[in-house]
């Protein structure tokens, strides 16, 4: 299933908010290639019928789409796959209740969770946040040099999260990082198509240099 990845670089990460369909298309049209739906705060069947939506503007583009944390709603829906951190759904059930056609997404922080995850059923991995978040409170920055203990010891693709920019992913691709979960950048953007277009292009000048 990993190679349902081949080539996507920019993860988008976003909570429900009322512009749901079009804030996810206008970030596909600047270059997103991959959507998660991440909401803590809405019921089961609120976020169902959340996930329909963003699913139909995926499904449209041909990109995956995940959703956070619930693989029994991720197979409701009929997500590709479901995205897991440390204190969630353990691997393995979500693999069970999912299928062997799932993409399953494991949040790592320190290199002996990354290490067994990479023993786990899961087809990619996030390594982070670099920097410290409000969307993943009490949780302090891992800064550049996991980025570089990921990129030598993964055996899965794995996506960069915290503190993605324009302005950042040079350092990050220079400390190993290759693709990138982004959220307030676009989340918080007043124009998230123009504004996914300029981190695409970021990262696509950084390649060469690093």
């Amino acid at each position: 299933m990993a190679d349902r990845l081949d080539g996507r670089r920019l993860y988008l990460c976003t909570a429900d908010r009322p512009d749901l369909a079009s804030f996810v298309a206008a970030c596909i049209r600047g270059g997103v290639d991959v959507v998660q739906l991440r909401d803590k705060q809405l019921d089961a069947l609120a976020l169902l019928r959340r996930a329909d939506i963003a699913l139909s503007v995926c499904r449209e583009a041909n990109v995956p789409f995940i959703l956070n944390d619930r693989p029994d709603l991720a197979l409701a829906c009929g997500a590709d796959g479901v995205h897991v951190g440390q204190d969630d759904a353990p691997p393995w059930l979500a693999r069970q209740i999912l299928g062997p056609d799932a993409l399953i997404g494991r949040s790592t922080h320190a290199l002996g969770e990354l290490l067994t995850a990479s023993d786990e059923p899961v087809d990619y991995l996030s390594a982070g946040p670099v920097n410290a978040t409000p969307t993943k409170p009490g949780r302090p920055g891992t800064g550049l040099g996991y980025l570089t203990e990921a990129a030598r010891h993964a055996t899965l693709p794995w996506f960069v999260t915290g503190g993605v920019t324009p302005e950042t992913v040079g350092a990050m691709m220079a400390a190993g990082a290759g693709r990138f979960v982004v959220v307030r950048y676009l989340t918080e953007a007043a124009d998230p198509e123009a504004c996914a277009r300029c981190l695409a292009a970021a990262i696509d000048e950084a390649r060469p240099l690093v």
